[in-house]
Formats: C-alpha cells, structure tokens, sequence
C-alpha cells in the first residue's frame, strides 16, 4: 500500500508542523545529483498540475514524469519536461482520471522515482447533505403549497405541503447550522488503519469495531552500500520483516535523511522511493570511513520514528561544486557536506551561535545568514536545526555519531496561514536573514550542530561545535 494524501471537499485544514492537511503536496526528492522538491496541485479527476523545483547544483537534463494508478489496470500517461540552467519550478501537466491510490514516477534516464498520492473524491458530509436537500425540499413544498391553495377548496389540503415545507425547512436550517460546527472530516489517507481509505467516506471510523488496534510496530532500517553513489535504503516492519510501505510525507518528504561522515560533514538528503521498501540516495563528496546514518519517517498509526544506522564508505567520488552560506563556491548545497565547528563561513555577519546552553535548560541558537529578508521555505519552514552528540573525544566523527544519543531535527517556523489557505511555498522569499530556534540540550557535552536555510533556491548550511554545560555553579 501506498502513502494516501489528499483533501475532502469542505474538511477544516489541520495543522501540524506549520502544514495544512489538504490541498498541494509537496515532496522532497534527491533524484541523484538533483534535489528537487515536487509539489503535486490539489488534485481531483481531470488535470492534473505537478511542479518540479529545482535547486543550486541541480544539473540540465530532462525528466520524463507518469501517473499510474495502483488500484486498477490502466495505461500510464506521461510527459517530459526539460530542466535547465534557471533555478525554481518548472511545471507538468498529466491526467487522472478517478478518485483513489496513484504513483507519480519521476525518470531521469537511470533510475524512477515513484512517489505515492491520492486523488480525492469530492464528498458531502450528512449534514451538508441534510442542508442541500432540505432547502431544495422545502422549495418544492412551498410551490406545492402556494399552488394547492390557489386550486383546492378545501383549507386543509393545503396544510400538508405547507407542514412538509417547515419541517424541511428546519431540516435544512440545522444542517447548515451543524456544517460550521461540527467537527471536520479526516482528510483521505489520514485514518490509522492502512489497509483501507476513505477516499469518498467522510467518516470511515464510523464502520470500524472500537476494539481493533491500529499501532504500528517500529521500523527497522539497513544501510547497502555499493559506494557513496548508490546506498539502498531499506525500511521493514520489525514485526513481520515485510517491507514498510505505509509512509505519510512529514515535513514535505516522505523519508528525511541525515548523514555525518567520519570528517564531520553533514548531508541532509531525501531519499528516493523505487519500490514497497526500499529507497535510495547518493552520498558524494566525502571521506572514506564510518558513516552515521539517521532517518526521520512518519508511518501512519505509528507516528513520527527515528530509524538509525551505520555504514563503512569508501568515497573517492568528488561532488560538484556547490554555493555555501557565504555563496562562495564550494562543497555545500541542497544537503551537501560541511565542515563544522571554528571553519564557520567567513562572510562578517554569517554565523551560528549559542547562548551558553545549560544541560536540561531551554537554550536560544541565533543563525546569521546575512543578506536581506529574503530566505524562503525549505521543507515548509524557515530554518532547520540539526545537532548530534554528546560526541566523545579522540572518536572519528562518524564513528562517535553513529552511537550519539541524540540526534535532533527542530524547526523555525513561518507564520500560520489563515484558516483554510494554501500556505506559502518555496517561490516566495520574505524570510530572515537571522532565525532563532529554542532548544534544550538533555546531556551536557559537545555537540555538532547545524542551522539550514534556503536563498534563491539553494540551500544554505552553517555549521558550529557547541559545548554545553552541567547545570549549576561555573
């Protein structure tokens, strides 16, 4: 089964994250050398508009892009689109056909990219169908009404229609009332249970026993590597060993990837899915050794899960050169490798700092990306902060990452958009250039921490070491 997204005609938005639930979907993908983020349109039978952005780094070339639907036979339509040199969204137009479960495939001429979504059915919740219904009754009643009185002789005849009229017409009242009040339908593909939708069924939970448990067990996740180009992902059920294959998107991906190499560089990718399972990522530029892997996933029914694990690589493949937060050239990009600690970027004004964070206590990190106030979204928010350690000393990084007990991914958040908006997405840059994010640090000792943002499409990392305190005393 594939992850299920989409939005119920006349549903409230539910907010997580900053995210409302419902309309676009937005979909990080690291498609090779290419990060892209695709955002498929609200999407209903008919048209179907898909956005394919993209970011500094990401090479020419062109993308043939299909929709298949996975819940009964049909020919694949497709389209191609050519990328070039100018950065941002280059949109797609396919067709669906029905309501239900379908794949979009991303091909770039060597590997797919299959990301799961749902098209919704437009669906009327009883008490819209009682408000409908009741003053389309109560409009026929009163025609029955008026006319039995212009040609019956008898009074109470007309009595009839004329009481069918008020109890339709309080019919419809109270309906309409119940529309603005009652609580929102979930939207399609949010329920636990994953075995079933309810694509055109407001309230599905309705037919479920109360006693069914839909809990997921935890995911289990292991690294194959065939060398920094080609590392297989692959994500199974620790109850079954089946593979896992019930992601929903958190945060604008379906899985969020986070890698520290044994010379401390951090990339932060966002797999590709190529089948029930199994994802796939490459990881250039770095140095050969031990690598610490972290996967952020949200399974449906088992809420947001932290997969961990460690691969040796033998890198000897260079990355392109990529802007840094400086923008000068250099290694770091959309989730490209940068060295932390002293080696911040050298621009004035360009830094990551901490307020003399104490173990236990709410710490204040100030990221500087310098510039004006013109950052856009990444992921849906303003800011990223990564931070893995307490690390020990004299350990590779990878190694002394790869047994860390924490590793952490906050946020900076942009303003909650208005009741039912479509928030903003990356194309619009008002943000910044100094984010804020409160943390609290739950062990005292170093720590590698990284705060990540996005400039004219290319996504900016500062890197800082920071030392936290035991609480108490100096």
């Amino acid at each position: 089964m594939g992850i299920w997204l989409g939005s119920v005609f006349g549903a409230g938005p539910a907010r997580a994250d900053g995210a409302v639930s419902g309309g676009d979907v937005t979909v990080a993908q690291s498609l090779g050398d290419r990060e892209l983020t695709v955002i498929v349109r609200r999407a209903e039978p008919g048209p179907l508009r898909v956005d394919v952005v993209t970011h500094a780094g990401t090479p020419p070339g062109r993308l043939t892009l299909g929709v298949v639907a996975t819940d009964r036979d049909g020919a694949p339509g497709s389209a191609t689109v050519e990328l070039t040199d100018r950065l941002g969204p280059y949109p797609v137009t396919l067709r669906v056909d029905h309501a239900g479960p379908w794949e979009l495939t991303i091909f770039d001429g060597e590997r797919t990219a299959r990301i799961p979504f749902l098209v919704y059915a437009r669906v009327v919740t009883p008490w819209e169908r009682a408000a409908y219904g009741g003053f389309c009754t109560a409009g026929a009643m009163l025609l029955v009404a008026l006319g039995t009185a212009l040609i019956s002789r008898r009074g109470w005849v007309t009595l009839v229609p004329a009481g069918a009229f008020l109890v339709a017409l309080s019919v419809a009242v109270t309906g309409a009332v119940l529309s603005g009040h009652a609580p929102a339908p979930r939207p399609p593909g949010s329920r636990l249970d994953p075995t079933s939708d309810n694509v055109g069924n407001p309230f599905p939970e309705r037919d479920l026993p109360l006693t069914v448990n839909y809990s997921r067990p935890p995911v289990n996740m292991t690294v194959l590597a065939n060398g920094p180009a080609d590392i297989r992902l692959a994500l199974t059920d620790s109850a079954t060993g089946r593979p896992v294959d019930d992601l929903l998107v958190n945060d604008d991906a379906l899985l969020h990837l986070m890698v520290v190499g044994p010379d401390g560089r951090l990339w932060h990718r966002h797999p590709i899915r190529v089948a029930p399972g199994d994802y796939r990522i490459s990881v250039r530029g770095g140095a050969s050794g031990e690598y610490a892997f972290a996967a952020e996933i949200a399974r449906r029914g088992g809420g947001v899960q932290l997969l961990r694990a460690a691969a040796r690589l033998d890198a000897s493949v260079a990355a392109p050169a990529m802007p840094t937060a400086s923008g000068e050239p250099g290694t770091a990009g959309p989730g490209d490798p940068i060295t932390p600690g002293p080696g911040n970027p050298a621009t004035p004004g360009v830094k990551l700092t901490a307020s003399d964070p104490v173990a236990g206590e709410p710490a204040t990190l100030t990221a500087q990306f310098g510039g004006g106030a013109d950052l856009q979204l990444w992921l849906g928010m303003v800011g990223h902060l990564i931070a893995v350690g307490p690390l020990p000393d004299r350990t590779p990084t990878g190694t002394a990452a790869a047994t860390a007990p924490i590793w952490a991914h906050a946020h900076a958040m942009a303003p909650l958009p208005p009741a039912g908006a479509q928030p903003a997405d990356e194309t619009v840059a008002k943000y910044g250039p100094t984010i804020d994010f409160t943390f609290t640090f739950a062990q005292p000792g170093r720590y590698l921490v990284w705060a990540q943002a996005e400039r004219d499409y290319s996504v900016l990392t500062l890197p800082a070491v920071v030392d936290v305190r035991t609480g108490g005393p100096r």
